[in-house]
């Protein structure tokens, strides 16, 4: 395995006219959007099929999905870029958005990604929410969230990507909020939109420097006219566009959300880490290669931000109680070394999409399997009240296994493939960026070696805690025990097929570099470059750091016994439990200085404008309580004010004559 550097930027290759089943292309986003429609519509006249309805619909786009696949496997590599022009959409005189679709390797690897996850999830999915009086209006809500995925990979321009990413915005508010008759899940909710929307404003902003650089938000115009422009320009759009990926993606420091993301149903949080919103923010960075090619030192805030995050999601992750909330921590970590191998430039693009691909299956089969857990265990997602599962619930314990070797990156599950290409690609980071000194290489390698020695630690203290030692099967409110068994087919046979795919995907696509390969058309084609050690020592270093990690979660959670109350930790762990104060932190510098703000504006409101009409107001009575006493309805009254008026004329006309 060799890291590579690519000969051109994405966007270099020629589009060609769809044809074959890719000029259906439409037909993904239309399938799933017209269920969410019908089921939502029809209301509760379809809540006996309507989740019937809705996982057909995720089916049936996944197979128009697999046919183009197909059909662009089997096309020359110069032609496997199909542009596909729907509609006028914003016609302003010389500047117009066309709404069209862009099938290439990029954008068809992440609808295969969405919608056979997606589809495994619908699947899991209707057992899990069997018993919910709103199972349909849930599915409904699933289906519009993988539409609005597949236009926001499928958009030809930044426009119809910002389309799509304002859907996964709102999927996710309805999803994370889903049981929102918990106040504490209407907050997480909010949160989470909320802090979306600040990414959001990067979006908008890096668009709006686009127009103003390019006249236009094409994918194709920006990468072939941003060379021309100056770096500075390049710089701010990259910057803006890096904004947006960490509201999207969860990266620091806009991450707070994730975690309190995990109030929606088990199946939500499967959907939003494995195949959809959080991925996001590394399709638009790796999307953008060329301006980030244009931009160096915008492309190593991307490096830098995924090398902190990936760091402090490990750290989090290793604290935490909350089954999902480890699972959260972990994907935050994850998209980190993603968002390390997009910020690497050619040397790392294809990379952190393999890992993209890779984890979209482990990370599901765990949050499935999470979610099978809790179904066994009473809802129950505390780790301490857990332990022993291995011998009631068989499959879930082997299905979870796979899902936890393969992130560790044990060869050769997936994650051995996708995770430590990065590794390496991390320790060639000085061949790409704003400096090329060797340092470069040596910081961003370890970041990443220590991370995976991390991740070890905290994912097998999880699948420790979960599944081996001794039993704690009690409620946390009354200490009743709970009677913890196995879930049903519909639960375990999607945790299989995703179970496979994390043994056997990552291998299968590395022969031959066929993933390497099959993206090259998106975004380049790659040349072979050299880390600042050999891969060998690297790839021994990784796996020394794993086993370490993994022995010593062993000897503290699987060995020794697991108390089941939270004992006292030091200053780092109580950090880590409080997600290194990360919301104490966003309180400190935004919502408190807001909260003055709002004070100020309301005190100068109150006293000022308020105070100022309430005078008006008061004044008008004054004046009409005065004009009132004048009228007394006595005739004699009224003649001397007629008398006096008369004076008061003569003298004014005399006034002047003199």
């Amino acid at each position: 395995m060799t890291a590579f550097i690519s000969a051109q930027v994405p966007g270099a290759v020629d589009t060609v006219a769809a044809t074959g089943i890719a000029s259906y292309a439409w037909l993904l986003i239309l399938i799933p959007l017209t269920s969410a429609g019908l089921a939502l519509l029809l209301g509760r006249a379809c809540d006996k099929w309507g989740h019937l309805l809705a996982t057909l619909a995720s089916w049936a786009t996944f197979v128009v999905g697999a046919l183009i696949a197909a059909q662009m496997w089997n096309a020359p590599e110069d032609g496997r870029r199909f542009a596909h022009t729907l509609f006028t959409w914003i016609p302003a005189g010389e500047f117009t958005v066309n709404f069209g679709l862009l099938v290439d390797p990029l954008s068809i690897t992440f609808v295969i990604l969405v919608t056979f996850v997606g589809s495994l999830i619908h699947v899991y999915a209707i057992a899990y929410m069997a018993h919910d009086s709103a199972r349909r209006r849930f599915f409904a809500y699933l289906n519009f969230f993988i539409a609005a995925m597949l236009t926001l990979v499928l958009a030809d321009s930044y426009a119809g990507l910002f389309a799509g990413w304002e859907g996964v915005g709102l999927a996710s508010y309805l999803l994370i909020g889903f049981w929102n008759h918990v106040p504490a899940n209407a907050v997480a909710a909010k949160k989470a939109f909320v802090m979306n929307r600040i990414g959001d404003m990067g979006m908008l902003i890096a668009m709006m420097a686009m127009v103003a650089s390019f006249q236009s938000v094409s994918f194709s115009d920006v990468s072939s006219r941003v060379g021309a422009i100056p770096t500075s320009a390049a710089t701010i759009i990259g910057f803006f566009l890096l904004v947006a990926a960490c509201g999207k993606s969860a990266q620091f420091p806009l991450q707070a959300w994730l975690g309190d993301a995990m109030a929606g149903p088990t199946p939500v949080s499967a959907l939003i880490h494995a195949a959809t919103m959080v991925t996001a923010g590394v399709y638009l960075i790796v999307r953008s290669g060329a301006v980030f090619s244009a931009a160096p030192v915008a492309a190593t805030a991307v490096a830098v931000v995924g090398a902190i995050t990936l760091l402090f999601g490990a750290i989090v992750g290793c604290a935490k109680d909350d089954i999902k909330k480890v699972l959260a921590a972990s994907t935050m970590s994850q998209i980190g070394y993603m968002m390390l191998g997009a910020g690497l430039g050619p040397i790392g693009w294809a990379f952190s999409i393999f890992h993209l691909f890779t984890h979209g299956f482990f990370k599901a089969l765990m949050f499935l399997g999470a979610g099978s857990v809790m179904h066994g265990m009473g809802d129950q997602v505390n780790m301490r009240r857990f332990g022993a599962l291995r011998g009631v619930m068989k499959v879930t314990w082997l299905t979870f296994m796979m899902g936890w070797l393969a992130i560790l990156g044990v060869p050769p599950l997936s994650g051995y493939w996708s995770k430590d290409r990065i590794i390496e690609a991390a320790f060639g980071a000085h061949q790409f960026g704003a400096s090329e000194a060797p340092w470069i290489g040596w910081v961003y390698g370890l970041v990443a070696l220590v991370g995976a020695g991390v991740t070890a630690f905290y994912m097998s203290r999880l699948f420790f805690m979960t599944f081996h030692g001794k039993a704690r099967w009690t409620t946390e409110a009354e200490g009743a025990p709970v009677h913890p068994h196995e879930s049903g087919p519909l639960m375990t046979v999607p945790m299989i097929i995703l179970a496979l795919g994390a043994v056997l995907l990552g291998g299968a696509l590395s022969m031959g570099d066929a993933f390497v390969n099959w993206l090259a058309p998106a975004i380049g084609r790659a040349q072979h470059g050299e880390p600042v050690l050999n891969e060998y020592v690297i790839q021994g270093a990784t796996l020394a750091l794993v086993i370490a990690g993994a022995l010593i979660a062993w000897m503290k959670y699987g060995r020794d016994e697991v108390p089941a109350s939270v004992p006292a930790g030091n200053i780092l762990v109580e950090a880590a439990r409080r997600d290194l104060y990360q919301d104490r932190a966003n309180e400190a510098l935004f919502m408190m200085p807001s909260k003055g703000l709002v004070t100020v504006a309301t005190v100068g409101d109150a006293s000022a404008i308020d105070g100022a009409l309430t005078g008006l107001g008061r004044g008008s009575q004054l004046l009409g309580r005065a004009v009132g006493l004048t009228q007394n309805g006595l005739v004699r009254t009224y003649a001397a004010y007629i008398l006096g008026g008369v004076i008061l004329a003569l003298a004014i006309v005399l006034g002047f004559r003199l």
